[in-house]
């Protein structure tokens, strides 16, 4: 079962209201004690004995509801405030700084930044970079107020995703080699180095996945023994350790200073920085194609007329919302540090993460600040707009579990003095990613915050990229998992889902990042037709954007998901026996998991029988209206101007030619709206269904083209009331033919075709597709209808073994195949010629699409990266982001990597770049040797210009003749459902 993370027992309890009554803060601030953490250290022990710490990794769980001022079943804790708290944070502020109200504001501005703090300074001084000099940012205080000013300033480059270690490289950079220079301001960047601490053997290999990414960025680190370790640090216990990872180029920024010279220079090049002028209104209204819109800025001086504002309010960032009718899913928290008294030989010491003891220990000088992430923070959930320059209390009963483990690690912390405490506000969002981007609620209004005490390290790369957003309608970089289009708008409205998913991120911040981890938090949002039925099928659920659907399917159980526990937290008893948690355990690991074989099962029946697959969750929309068909040639790259009943794959683009999906387009007769399935219009329309984990951003893609192309058409979301169950394997065509009158054979149904067919009494579309490589349908139909056919496709099926089968096994089966997954081995980044998909374009017509010119100029001067296919012999699992070497240089990573039951080999995409910064063609792909570093480990790779599964295809056109006989013949290809 799930190991809770529980509460500080009472004991624990007892011994910090203790000493908590000698350490005081007065109107006049802080008033600084000599308080030893030594007089923690007893009552830690005796914690010890009763709760173990080792399994932080594992979860935390909640349920939160607003009752007279206090969060239902959470504890608040102490909520004063300092008004004067500089004594408490280790550097200067800009408190003191002189104020200055502006007497008028400018009359208008083509761009208004809310808020000074991290992001909002970066996203200024980046704009005037683009040329944007109209621009002002407006601070109710002065900069770095709210919460930037008291951020510990940690930069920690090596994280589990290339996007997020591009940025920190990008931050580093800026504050290292840039802003000095151009401003004569010190940033106050120190260069000290980072230790990350492994506790335990996945602890070290988690580690080791970072390293291995972070070579590919030029970010240096070093894999440490414990002996080597204490080499480094001597003043750290190593005894407990299993290794470290050690990041040299890592330090630390001030936060005041790296404001100042953002400010600086952005008001050098003619931006306008007004402090001391807080915001009191937005002003926005519908223009003339029914769209809504920004018009202005209301400030105590006066209002600024502009078309976009950039909202980097940090905490604040709600209120600000609201004045906008914009939801700003974000939940602001205590989040606290201690700063030690003086530590004789700390100096030039890295700073630490101890993410299993989920603490971290700062340099700060000749002392060090102590912190951390709890499973019980505190919620802030009156939000003060005066709280410019404070600080909480800090509730020593909440912060009292980082002790133990800042103890252990450095044990003379247990016989020094504390100088002072900070406990500020923060902010967190559901998916623990800051949200960025224009809001799909009003045109214009962007946001820059939820940063999730990241703010100051992403803060230089996040500024850049919404710098780009706002000047060319997109950032430079594939910024999905922080643009706020991924989520849909019934749950960021949702305040208990907002409020548990966001105390899950908080609590699980130094968890270890397993690739198949899931939230416990937020779940059974959004469920489909066929949950019931499936969950009593024994299905263990993924959950994506709420939904839940299928990831593999157990044996003669079932793992239903419970409500969110909080972990034991807030007196919430943790769940006990409690299948689904014991099973998503079985996932933590970079091995593969222990139900690696039930995953297999799924594939191989599905390659050599028959399996269905509930794919529910997909988008499902309808492009209709008069100039539907013009606006499908501009969206689509592919051509679309087929007969009704064709369906075509195609790519959508953005300016700059990258993909912003790949889906499927159905052209289609108008119906009689008796159904889902038979919407009524005129003329032509299209049926699209794309993928269900960006089914949000595809849909806000497409309208805002729709608005700034200003064509006469509509999308329709069918989403929540269609199901769609999948049918593939050689075998689907028995299975469905016996369903259904219509004749189901190649001549009459061919590849990439749809027809509405009946089956058990139900009309539905039928489309011959696959995303798994076999002959199969996806058949598309009301929710009404679906609990009826599946139970007659399950029952056809029986003679033929027939299986549920799940995203796992999809997601093996497709890459097996070598089919693109959006956000991964394709991205906003990637055009359709680098992701070998040039096949989707129409340049031989005359017919324009967006992105077209980027596209036709590439194919002329050639591409510098290509999507490229490896395998290997070595029975380990492929995860993504291993590094990929060509002839022993640097060339690319795995976007995406799994295991190919079929070719029983592990496989994996990357994209492959000249080193000489050149062409890549397939004649250079060819011509290498090529290797994989997991993990550190270096394995021989053979690359393939195209999977080695069905090359040719043959398998969707029906033509088997490699069906594995041993599978068959074993029975695991006949399983009864």
């Amino acid at each position: 079962m799930c190991v809770p993370l529980h509460s500080v027992s009472s004991v624990v309890t007892e011994s910090f209201l203790i000493q908590k009554n000698t350490y005081n803060r007065t109107q006049e601030g802080l008033k600084r004690t000599a308080l030893s953490f030594s007089h923690f250290t007893t009552a830690c022990t005796m914690w010890r004995t009763c709760h173990s710490i080792k399994k932080f990794s594992t979860r935390l769980t909640g349920i939160y509801e607003c009752r007279n001022g206090t969060f239902h079943g959470c504890k608040i804790g102490s909520r004063s405030m300092s008004s004067n708290p500089g004594s408490g944070v280790p550097y200067k502020t800009l408190q003191s700084d002189t104020k200055s109200s502006p007497k008028v504001v400018p009359s208008e501005a083509d761009v208004v930044v809310i808020g000074g703090g991290s992001i909002g300074c970066s996203t200024l001084y980046h704009l005037t970079k683009l040329g944007v000099n109209n621009v002002v940012l407006l601070e109710r205080d002065q900069l770095t107020a709210g919460t930037t000013w008291h951020t510990a300033g940690l930069v920690w480059r090596l994280r589990p995703s290339d996007i997020e270690v591009e940025l920190l490289n990008y931050m580093r950079h800026l504050v290292r080699d840039v802003l000095e220079e151009e401003t004569g301001i010190v940033p106050g960047w120190i260069e000290n180095g980072g230790l990350f601490i492994a506790s335990t053997k996945e602890r070290l290999d988690e580690y080791k996945r970072l390293g291995t990414i972070g070579k590919v960025y030029g970010v240096e680190s070093y894999v440490l023994s414990p002996k080597e370790t204490k080499d480094l640090y001597p003043l750290m216990n190593v005894g407990d350790l299993y290794g470290t990872l050690y990041s040299p180029g890592d330090g630390t920024i001030d936060p005041a200073g790296y404001c100042t010279a953002l400010a600086r220079a952005a008001t050098k090049d003619g931006a306008k920085v007004l402090t001391d002028c807080p915001v009191t209104g937005i002003q926005f209204g519908v223009d003339d194609f029914g769209i809504k819109r920004v018009q202005g800025v209301e400030t105590q001086y006066g209002t600024i007329k502009t078309p976009v504002v950039v909202n980097c309010s940090g905490v604040w960032s709600p209120y600000i919302g609201k004045m906008a009718d914009v939801s700003v899913p974000l939940v602001a928290m205590h989040h606290a540090y201690v700063v030690t008294e003086r530590i004789e030989g700390i100096q030039n010491m890295p700073n630490v993460r101890d993410h299993d003891a989920s603490v971290y220990l700062k340099l700060q000088g000749d002392a060090l600040s102590v912190g951390g992430y709890e499973p019980n923070p505190i919620f802030w959930e009156d939000v003060k707009n005066d709280f410019a320059f404070s600080l909480f209390e800090l509730d020593w009963d909440v912060f009292s579990q980082h002790v133990e483990g800042a103890v252990n690690r450095v044990p003379v912390i247990g016989n020094t003095g504390v100088k002072s405490t900070v406990c500020g506000p923060e902010s967190f969002t559901p998916d623990h990613k800051p949200l960025m981007g224009e809001s799909p609620e009003l045109r214009g209004f962007f946001l820059g915050c939820g940063f999730n005490s990241s703010g100051m390290m992403l803060g230089g790369g996040c500024g850049r990229q919404l710098a780009h957003w706002v000047v060319h309608n997109r950032p430079e970089m594939d910024m999905y998992s922080y643009d706020i289009r991924r989520f849909p708008l019934s749950l960021v409205r949702n305040t208990r889902w907002l409020n548990d998913t966001s105390h899950e991120a908080y609590a699980k911040n130094y968890s270890m990042v397993f690739p198949h981890d899931e939230q416990l938090a937020g779940r059974n949002q959004r469920k489909d037709a066929l949950h019931e039925i499936l969950e009593a099928a024994g299905c263990h659920f993924q959950t994506r954007l709420g939904w839940e659907r299928p990831g593999y399917f157990l044996k003669n159980k079932t793992a239903p998901v419970k409500d969110y526990d909080f972990y034991g937290s807030y007196d919430h008893p943790p769940h006990k026996d409690y299948e689904y948690c014991e099973r998503l355990e079985d996932d933590y690991t970079f091995d593969f998991p222990k139900h690696h074989d039930l995953i297999g099962d799924e594939c191989l029946t599905c390659r050599n029988g028959v399996a269905a697959f509930n794919m529910s969750y997909f988008g499902k929309y309808y492009l209709i209206g008069p100039d539907a068909q013009k606006a499908a040639d501009w969206i689509f790259t592919n051509d679309v101007r087929k007969p009704n009943g064709s369906t075509i794959y195609t790519c959508i683009l953005n300016s700059a030619g990258g993909v912003e999906s790949d889906l499927t387009v159905s052209p289609i007769s108008p119906g009689d709206g008796s159904s889902s399935i038979a919407p009524k219009f005129e003329d032509r329309g299209f049926y699209i269904a794309a993928a269900g984990f960006s089914a949000e951003h595809t849909k806000t893609h497409f309208k805002t083209v729709i608005q700034d192309q200003r064509f006469n058409c509509e999308l329709l979301d069918a989403t929540e009331q269609m199901s769609l169950l999948s049918v593939q394997g050689p075998k689907s065509r028995d299975v469905l033919q016996a369903l259904t009158s219509t004749d189901l054979s190649n001549e009459n149904f061919p590849f990439g075709t749809s027809q509405l067919i009946e089956i058990a009494g139900h009309t539905l579309r039928a489309i011959r597709l696959t995303f798994v490589g076999e002959l199969g349908w996806e058949l598309h139909m009301p929710n009404e209808s679906a609990v009826d056919v599946y139970k007659a496709v399950m029952k056809a099926g029986t003679p033929y073994g027939i299986i549920n089968a799940g995203y796992r096994a999809i997601d093996s089966l497709s890459v097996e195949k070598g089919y693109r997954h959006w956000h991964s081995s394709l991205r906003s980044s990637d055009t359709p010629l680098e992701a070998n998909l040039g096949f989707t374009c129409k340049m031989k017509t005359d017919v324009p699409f967006r992105g077209r010119d980027v596209i036709a100029k590439q194919k002329e001067a050639g591409i510098k990266k290509k999507l490229a296919c490896f395998t290997i012999e070595d029975h380990i699992p492929l995860l993504g982001l291993e590094a990929i070497r060509r002839d022993g240089e640097l060339v690319g990573f795995l976007r995406q990597g799994e295991y190919g039951f079929h070719i029983k080999k592990s496989i994996g995409y990357g994209y492959i770049s000249n080193p000489d910064g050149g062409k890549v063609t397939n004649k250079f792909l060819k011509q290498g040797e090529y290797t994989i570093e997991r993990m550190g480990d270096v394995y021989p790779a053979q690359i393939h210009i195209k999977s080695p599964f069905d090359p040719e295809n043959k398998r969707v056109q029906g033509i088997y003749e490699d069906l594995d006989a041993e599978f068959v013949d074993s029975g695991r290809g006949k399983q009864a459902h």
